[in-house]
């Protein structure tokens, strides 16, 4: 049963600044633990973390 103590993961890039963009997607890209264009972070797949990227898709990239 080592499958289900797994777990996925997906990492993901700021490529587009959040300036003139709305206060709600800045402090979803914040709450993603992003900072500044062109910083990563590796985060747990679920269906919280993946609404989130959805909301701000125009922003980020998933590698």
């Amino acid at each position: 049963m080592s499958d289900s103590t797994e777990k996925k993961t997906l990492t993901v890039k700021l490529v587009k600044s959040v300036a003139g963009t709305r206060q709600s997607h800045r402090d979803t890209v914040r709450g993603l633990g992003l900072r500044k264009v062109n910083s990563t972070r590796t985060l747990e797949d679920t269906p919280a973390v993946r609404g989130m990227i959805n909301k701000v898709a125009y922003l980020v990239l998933v590698l």
